[in-house]
């Protein structure tokens, strides 16, 4: 009798945490058997604007194809308003998903990170007190910062200044002195062919043709990039649909569009119109040597998008 109830009394909690909308889904065994065999394994997601329900479900998704994920990058956006209230939901719900998550988190910059509704034009005080939060989330010392994993190099470029007098709430701005700081980290331990991930919210656009002007330092920074065709720059922003044209080779580097977590822009060129869908869209990376695969996944349905090989053998950059 004791042995019966105890087997009744396992039956019905378990079926109470199936019932928990919080309930883990079981890690995908087909899509986590190669893990082992990558050096590497990372996630990009862009534009969260503070949404915790869609973060949610990502980190559920990202977890289900590989509980041994290495890295998550957020990259940049990932408030919708740089104010305290938004940084701590965030926050909030990397904490509560701390069991599913990676041990490192890198979070960039974006534009919306300066932002305040109740703000028309940030101040130079506003500015230091928005980039002064991003620091305290982020917890690093600079908008710009790099760190290596697993032997590989990951650089994060980030705007010093938004949505103020000196600069408009779209584009990004980077100095001088963070260009020379990207040649140099660029340089550091290169290795011919061997992957370098670089990482910065707005793309490289330095026109307004297609309504984009991602930074007036475009052509500094490509300039830079273009010396190494082993990097692979990721970018977000635009919440443009996550397609296999999201990934781009041969600029000489490799420019990858991570799609957006919030929402994502459809065009329908029929109609000649643009909707704004409540998509989950981001990117799982796994690295092998010099080899790259790059996954388009939407982490709504729990489905793959495209799959793109990157394998970089070429020969060492030019001097700049």
């Amino acid at each position: 009798m004791k042995r019966s109830f105890l087997i009744l009394c396992i039956i019905f909690i378990t079926g109470l945490s199936l019932l928990n909308n919080d309930e883990v889904i079981p890690p995908d065994k087909a899509a986590n058997s190669q893990a082992s065999n990558y050096n590497l394994s990372f996630a990009v997601l862009g534009d969260v604007h503070g949404n915790t329900v869609s973060l949610q479900k990502a980190i559920k998704d990202l977890y289900h194809i590989n509980p041994g994920i290495n890295a998550l990058i957020l990259n940049g956006d990932t408030v919708d308003q740089g104010i305290k209230k938004q940084y701590n939901r965030i926050q909030w719900i990397l904490q509560k998903n701390q069991s599913l998550l990676p041990k490192t988190i890198i979070c960039n910059i974006g534009n919306h990170e300066f932002f305040n509704y109740e703000i028309e034009k940030n101040s130079p005080q506003d500015v230091n007190a928005f980039i002064n939060r991003y620091l305290d989330f982020a917890d690093e010392d600079r908008v710009y910062h790099d760190t290596w994993l697993n032997g590989y190099h990951f650089i994060s470029l980030g705007s010093e200044d938004g949505n103020s007098q000196t600069l408009d709430s779209i584009r990004s701005y980077i100095s001088y002195e963070q260009q020379q700081w990207l040649i140099a980290k660029l340089a550091e331990n290169y290795e011919k062919g061997k992957p370098i991930f670089v990482f910065h919210h707005q793309p490289l656009n330095s026109n307004s043709n297609n309504g984009w002007v991602g930074s007036d330092q475009s052509d500094e920074i490509k300039k830079v990039l273009s010396q190494y065709s082993e990097v692979i720059l990721f970018t977000s922003h635009t919440h443009a649909d996550l397609t296999e044209k999201s990934v781009v080779l041969n600029q000489p580097y490799t420019k990858v569009h991570t799609g957006a977590v919030h929402y994502t822009i459809i065009r329908n060129p029929q109609k000649q119109s643009r909707t704004r869908e409540p998509l989950i869209k981001g990117l799982y990376v796994e690295v092998k040597g010099n080899q790259v695969v790059i996954k388009g996944r939407d982490l709504k349905e729990n489905s793959w998008i495209f799959t793109q090989e990157i394998n970089n053998e070429n020969t060492p950059p030019a001097s700049i």
